[in-house]
C-alpha cells in the first residue's frame, strides 16, 4: 500500500516540527499536493538539476531536501532561467518537493545531533536551547479488533514519541457501554438499546505541536461514529531542542589529530583549522552548516573546539582571539550526514508501506581541492 504525501509529511514533522524553524526560513511542502500518492522518496541536501534528473531516473515522485527549494519569494518564474527550468521539469515529471531546514537543524535527532554522533562524541547535549517541548496525554477507547489499526495511525501521525523511542503506548482491556439514540448510525449496537463492547483503553503521549495531525488520524482510523477521547496537558517537558550540540571525546587528543579524525569521519576533501595544532581538545561543540554565530556560546560552555563550516576570515580571527579552536570541514560535509540518517528513519517509519526511500547519489561537494 502506497503512502499519501501528507502521511510522509507527518512522519517528517514528528522528527522536525515546523515550529523549530527560525522566522526567516521557509520549510514544508514546496511543490505538490498532500493528497498525492508517493511511490519512491529521494533524500538530498539540495534540489538541483542533477538531483531532479536522478529522481526521474530512479522513479521517485517525492524529493525530501534539507535546503528549501524556494528560500526567498519569487518575483518571476522564467523557464529560460535555471531556477524556472528546474521547477518546470519537476512539475512536468510530477515530482513533489518537501524541505526541512532550520527545523531539522534544531530537532532532537537532527543535523547537529548526527554530526556529533558521527564524530563519536559522548554525553551529547544541546548547545543553545531554543525550544522546550510540551506534551499532552491522549486517552481513547477502541473496540478490540481495531486497536492495532488505530494505534498505528496515531504513531504514524506523531504520537508516542519519548526521547529516542517511538510507538510508546499503554493499553488495558475493559468494557464500554453506550446507547445509540434516534438518528445515529452506530458501528456496533442497535438504536435505542444499551450496548456492551469489549474495548481497549489506549494511552499515549503527544507533542503539543503534533496535535493537529494526531486528532484527524484518530478520527479517520477509529470505527465509531462518535470517538470518545480525553486530552490532558502534562507538566513534564520534553528534551530541549535548539542550535548545535556539545559533547566530549572518550579521551583528549591534539587538535591536529582530531582535525584528521573529523576529515576522515565526514569524508571531507579538506579541513581548515584555527588554533594551536598541539593543543589538547576533549570537549567539542558542533554545528552543521554555517555555525560561526555560536562560537561565543561554544566558548562559554567550555568547548575546546567547534566543528562547523563556512568560516570567514574575520570569524576565524575572532575565534582565535577568544581562545576557541575551530575546525571548518565545509557546509556540505557537516550536513550531508543527515541524508543517510533520514533514509534510515523514513524506511523504519514506512516499513509497512510500499514506499522505497533512496539517498541521492548525484549531489557532491561543489568545491574541488587541488
Amino acid at each position: 500500500m502506497a503512502a499519501r504525501c501528507s502521511e510522509i509529511i507527518a512522519i517528517m514533522e514528528a522528527l522536525a516540527p515546523p515550529e523549530l524553524a527560525v522566522e526567516w526560513d521557509n520549510v514544508g511542502l514546496m511543490l505538490g499536493s498532500p493528497a498525492a500518492e508517493v511511490r519512491r522518496v529521494l533524500v538530498c541536501l539540495d534540489v538541483t538539476a542533477p538531483v531532479a534528473a536522478e529522481a526521474t531516473a530512479r522513479g521517485a515522485n517525492l524529493i525530501i531536501s534539507h535546503h528549501p527549494l524556494f528560500f526567498r519569494p519569487l518575483k518571476a518564474l522564467r523557464f529560460d532561467e535555471a531556477r524556472g527550468d528546474l521547477v518546470r521539469r519537476l512539475i512536468q515529471e510530477n515530482i513533489m518537493v518537501y524541505s526541512a531546514h532550520t527545523n531539522l537543524d534544531s530537532a532532537d535527532l537532527g543535523v547537529s545531533y548526527h554530526l556529533a554522533a558521527r564524530l563519536e562524541l559522548e554525553d551529547i547535549q544541546v548547545l543553545r536551547p531554543t525550544h522546550q517541548e510540551k506534551y499532552i496525554k491522549l486517552v481513547t477507547f477502541i473496540p478490540e479488533e481495531h486497536e492495532k489499526v488505530v494505534r498505528e495511525a496515531l504513531t504514524r501521525a506523531g504520537a508516542g514519541w519519548i526521547g529516542n523511542y517511538s510507538d510508546c503506548t499503554f493499553r488495558v482491556a475493559g468494557t464500554g457501554t453506550f446507547r445509540p439514540l434516534a438518528g445515529t448510525r452506530p458501528y456496533i449496537g442497535q438504536e435505542g438499546q444499551v450496548a456492551e463492547v469489549k474495548e481497549y483503553r489506549l494511552e499515549t503521549i503527544i507533542p503539543k505541536a503534533r496535535l493537529k495531525e494526531v486528532l484527524p488520524a484518530l478520527f479517520k482510523a477509529h470505527p465509531y461514529e462518535e470517538v470518545a477521547y480525553d486530552l490532558d496537558p502534562l507538566a513534564n517537558e520534553g528534551p530541549a531542542q535548539g542550535i548545535g550540540r556539545i559533547g566530549v571525546l572518550s579521551q583528549a587528543v591534539s587538535l591536529e589529530e582530531f582535525a584528521l579524525q573529523v576529515k576522515e569521519h565526514l569524508g571531507a576533501a579538506r579541513v581548515n583549522v584555527v588554533g594551536d595544532r598541539e593543543h589538547k581538545v576533549k570537549k567539542v561543540a558542533v554545528c552543521g552548516g554555517a555555525g560561526s554565530d555560536i562560537m561565543a556560546t561554544a566558548r562559554t560552555n567550555g568547548a575546546d573546539v567547534l566543528v562547523t563550516g563556512d568560516l570567514k576570515f574575520h570569524e576565524a580571527q575572532a575565534a582565535a582571539s577568544m581562545g576557541l579552536a575551530v575546525i571548518d570541514a565545509g557546509h556540505f560535509a557537516t550536513e550531508r550526514i543527515i541524508v543517510p540518517a533520514l533514509v534510515t528513519y523514513l524506511q523504519e517509519q514506512l516499513q509497512e508501506r510500499e514506499v522505497m526511500v533512496l539517498a541521492s547519489q548525484k549531489e557532491q561537494e561543489p568545491w574541488h581541492v587541488f
